[in-house]
């Protein structure tokens, strides 16, 4: 990428329905919170300019931040007014990185990937706004992409709620990730008004803005449909979790792990296993547990931040 890069990552959400003592982001999948996801999916593309802004208790979003190995900054949205108040409350953090693409991200949403992510910024250089979708089975609830003529370029984003029954047959559906040049976000959140309805600020918005000024609006499909989802209670949180732990299987299996039945078997993002190694059920692993080639591990067992030689047996 020829053009330097930072990334807001919006988590100041409460998550009501998670019924949970703290914010939504850190709810974990896969033991590590939903933020830390986003934020490794940020880093592996590259970008190490990272601003999270944070809401309700800020604090505790702070305190995680400030075990992570590398830098984060934060800023504090006061009050929840939206989308667009969110990434204006990054006004400092964007003005010392003008000139620079921003990648603007959901903490709740932990399968976007790096990926995804560098190639919207590798197709969106000197383009004042890409809309990062993705293609779903099911896209109720989702805000449709509607494209121009030629394919490329946006026309709008229609909610669920004013789509007209054409629009619905529309399975290109609003990651909620868009990359903007950052001048050109700095002068449309200047343009930003109230919803006459709800009060908020939106960050789609930006779009009729950019519009209206002429501007050429794009759109990245990504070519995985998981990045758009995310969690607003703890039956979304279960799914989530299901995808991921089916996920590292499967990677763990390509690699000569042997899982003769997956039942009960979660294995954390940064565990290793070694070539040959039988994973039986109910085993968990998790932290930076390193287990080795052609072992034989549970029924049974839980490990964490063990290291298991080649050619033992764990079981209970």
């Amino acid at each position: 990428m020829s053009t330097k890069a930072c990334a807001v990552i919006l988590a100041g959400g409460e998550g009501k329905r998670m019924k949970s003592d703290k914010p939504k982001v850190l709810s974990e999948v896969l033991f590590r919170p939903m933020l830390r996801w986003v934020i490794e999916a940020v880093r592996e593309a590259h970008i190490t300019d990272i601003c999270v802004v944070t809401g309700h208790k800020r604090e505790y979003v702070e305190d995680y931040l400030s075990t992570l190995p590398f830098t984060v900054e934060t800023v504090y949205q006061s009050e929840r007014l939206g989308t667009g108040h969110a990434v204006m409350t990054a006004l400092p953090f964007l003005e010392k990185h003008r000139h620079e693409q921003v990648i603007v991200l959901n903490g709740d949403a932990p399968f976007m990937d790096a990926d995804t992510i560098k190639s919207v910024l590798q197709s969106s250089q000197d383009i004042v706004c890409t809309v990062v979708s993705a293609v779903v089975g099911n896209p109720f609830g989702y805000g449709r992409i509607v494209r121009e003529k030629n394919g490329d370029a946006l026309c709008a984003i229609v909610e669920e709620k004013e789509a007209t029954d054409a629009i619905r047959q529309i399975h290109e559906i609003n990651s909620g990730v868009y990359c903007f040049t950052v001048n050109a976000l700095i002068d449309a959140l200047g343009k930003l008004t109230k919803s006459p309805r709800t009060g908020e600020y939106y960050l789609t918005d930006t779009i009729g803005i950019f519009k209206e000024n002429g501007q050429t609006v794009t759109v990245c499909r990504s070519d995985n449909a998981d990045s758009v989802l995310g969690a607003n209670d703890c039956v979304q949180l279960q799914e989530l979790n299901e995808i991921a732990r089916k996920k590292v299987l499967h990677q763990l299996m390509q690699e000569g792990v042997i899982i003769p039945c997956p039942d009960g078997i979660i294995v954390g993002t940064e565990v290793t296993v070694g070539r040959g190694t039988v994973l039986l059920p109910a085993t968990v692993l998790r932290g930076k547990t390193s287990i080795g080639a052609f072992c034989e591990i549970g029924p049974g067992v839980l490990l964490e931040n063990v290291t298991v030689p080649d050619n033992s047996r764990v079981n209970r």
